[in-house]
């Protein structure tokens, strides 16, 4: 089985996109137009003809789905117009399971605001794991957009977020939004610098001693961190701090949105096998074809099949057996929507 922990939803129904530009542009609550209407048969000739596609000709079984990260926006709104968004965004989402329970499982969008405490998203957080069973959430690091406004991850700010995390058994994936400063490109600078900002974030705090359980991806292969493993392991010993290994590996996990063999490669050489889970972020940040190989970017199972040194205990850690560890509510959550959880996967530490 392979579980793609990384997957947004491709741009979605254009009533649903106007509807937020439309609220941004309100003068007033009062001016906001009422939720557009959105039809299944818009949704499922969308993912039909896109999404799942692409995962049937990938061998794809299963996606965790969240809304598009660019869309969150977070600097663009008020906590009040936010909540309404992520609202929207989480309850398409939820349908987009519902009529494909066999293909997706939800990860929601959370109502973060600049300035705004992240204890106002429990609620929508609280919601979307109980009422919809999504099991896990995105996390914002720079709800600014580019700023940098709000206290970094380790900070105490981001604790009543973290013990409703705990308590749920859900883990985030560190991921920003788009970026409103023209310094950094969306997805080619503002998503790399803030995995890295994350992991560095993680490496300077004692973040799990406080939550031993909490669980987080940071995404695109892990930003920076894996290609300057050696600066950080000696930016740890400098600071008198563990080895990584006992500092950040029992809760920090990496996934394989990598598009190329070589960084690919590097990725299975510096991480070990057990905090590597399987993604592709496909329809996301690159959708071409490599004219070097002649393949999709984001085709990332084929550039691990092509890793010669991975055997088959390895892969199917990647594939599902991590995925199925870290997401303490998935396996749970794959029996209630019908889908078979793998007797081998599941005997790796999937609870």
């Amino acid at each position: 089985m392979i579980i793609d922990c990384h997957g947004h939803s491709p741009p979605a129904p254009a009533a649903h996109e106007a509807w937020r530009r439309a609220q941004v542009a309100a003068a007033s609550p009062a001016e906001v137009p009422p939720p557009p209407r959105i039809s299944d048969d818009e949704i499922r000739e969308s993912l039909l003809t896109g999404q799942i596609a692409l995962q049937k000709a990938r061998g794809i079984d299963l996606v965790l789905f969240s809304p598009r990260a660019a869309g969150m926006g977070h600097h663009e709104g008020d906590a009040r117009a936010n909540a309404a968004w992520a609202d929207l965004c989480n309850t398409l989402i939820h349908r987009v399971c519902t009529l494909f329970p066999e293909r997706f499982i939800g990860v929601c969008q959370l109502p973060q605001a600049p300035g705004v405490s992240p204890a106002t998203c429990i609620p929508e957080l609280e919601r979307a794991v109980r009422a919809y069973g999504f099991v896990a959430c995105n996390l914002n690091p720079d709800p600014s957009g580019g700023r940098w406004s709000d206290p970094p991850l380790h900070d105490r700010y981001w604790y009543p977020l973290y013990e409703k995390m705990v308590e749920l058994d859900v883990p985030a994936m560190v991921h920003v939004s788009s970026s409103c400063n023209p310094h950094f490109h969306t997805t080619g600078a503002h998503y790399i610098n803030a995995d890295t900002a994350a992991f560095m974030q993680f490496l300077t705090s004692d973040l799990f001693r406080d939550f031993p359980t909490l669980k987080f991806i940071i995404p695109h292969g892990g930003g920076a961190a894996p290609y300057h493993w050696g600066r950080y392991r000696g930016l740890a010993q400098d600071m008198g701090r563990p080895p990584l290994s006992e500092l950040l590996l029992h809760n920090v996990f990496f996934d394989t949105c990598v598009y190329h063999q070589a960084g690919m490669e590097l990725l299975f050489r510096v991480v070990p096998v057990e905090n590597i889970l399987f993604a592709s972020e496909m329809l996301g940040a690159v959708r071409g074809i490599d004219p070097e190989t002649g393949y999709p970017f984001d085709d990332t199972r084929r550039m691990i099949e092509a890793i010669p040194w991975l055997g088959a205990r390895e892969r199917a850690l990647v594939y599902a057996g991590n995925a199925l560890r870290v997401y303490g509510r998935l396996a749970g959550q794959m029996r209630k929507q019908g889908i078979a959880v793998p007797e081998d996967a599941a005997s790796d530490g999937a609870s």
